[in-house]
């Protein structure tokens, strides 16, 4: 049944999930707008900082540890793929691109599903954070909440570290004359790399985030990383605004749509994406792509 609680219970899941996938977006985006490169390991990078969460927090109990370990062993992990991989790909073709990376989002999977076996783990929220919350009109889980503020920190602290230091300032000149900023003796290579590992840094994280709400499997980054690309195109590629954007836009039709009917939360979605393309084909925020 239809009603008003439901209705704005809804409207709050689709505000978590929205927030979820906007940092999700975010780190795929940066990478994108950065490098030229499209990860599509990133959907596995997600589920590899649910799993190294996971590990931190069967050893340790502490969620926070959990949320450290897990953040950090995914932007490493970027950072050796970057250096050993990726950079090799900067020239190449966008296909070559998609299949090394499509490839090495296969190899990650498969290496978790040997080590953890297909069946689902579970992450429990800290202690602080569970149970319910009265917002006076209806009871809501206090971690969903939690999560919208957490997120919302982490896209912030995205958003000052790349559009307002002097690292996002070398990124910036990097991608318009790699050659230029080279020749004043800044690696922008290194730079690269380091944009790499915050880019996969912020999927890892939104992975043990998500942890507590959806259990962890090997594929769980599978149907993340379509809700991804396709937040991203409705934002726009390359546009650190437009991912939250898109991510708040797509997080609530998938919410919505599910309240009438869940088999067509995907297909609302798509439809949305397609109604875009056709009205602004660069995305809501975004400009002319790479040539």
């Amino acid at each position: 049944m239809i009603n008003w609680p439901n209705f704005v219970s809804q409207l709050f899941n689709g505000l978590a999930l929205g927030a979820l996938l906007a940092l999700i977006s975010s780190g795929l985006t940066i990478i994108y707008g950065t490098l030229g490169v499209l990860n599509l390991a990133h959907g596995a990078m997600f589920m590899i900082g649910g799993y190294a969460g996971y590990v931190a927090y069967t050893y340790t109990g502490s969620f926070i540890i959990a949320v450290i370990a897990g953040s950090l062993f995914v932007m490493v992990l970027g950072v050796v793929m970057e250096r050993v991989i990726i950079r090799h790909f900067y020239q190449r073709p966008h296909e070559d691109q998609l299949l090394v990376t499509f490839g090495l989002g296969i190899c990650f999977v498969e290496i978790v599903r040997l080590i953890f076996t297909s069946q689902s783990q579970v992450v429990p929220p800290p202690a602080a954070l569970q149970g319910i919350t009265s917002l006076g009109f209806l009871f809501y889980p206090t971690y969903r909440l939690a999560v919208v503020g957490i997120v919302a920190v982490a896209l912030g602290a995205l958003f000052l570290v790349l559009y307002r230091t002097r690292l996002g300032m070398i990124v910036r000149a990097g991608i318009e004359d790699s050659v230029m900023v080279d020749s004043l003796g800044i690696n922008v290579y290194r730079v690269f790399m380091i944009v790499f590992g915050i880019g996969a840094m912020a999927a890892g994280f939104a992975g043990i985030i998500n942890a507590p709400v959806v259990s962890l499997t090997p594929g769980v980054g599978d149907d993340i990383l379509v809700e991804t690309f396709v937040v991203v195109v409705i934002g726009g590629v390359g546009s650190f605004p437009g991912a939250i954007l898109g991510g708040l836009i797509a997080g609530e039709i998938i919410s919505i749509t599910s309240m009438f009917n869940p088999g067509y939360a995907y297909v609302m979605l798509f439809a949305a994406m397609t109604l875009v393309l056709v009205l602004r084909p660069h995305g809501l925020l975004g400009t002319q792509g790479r040539e």
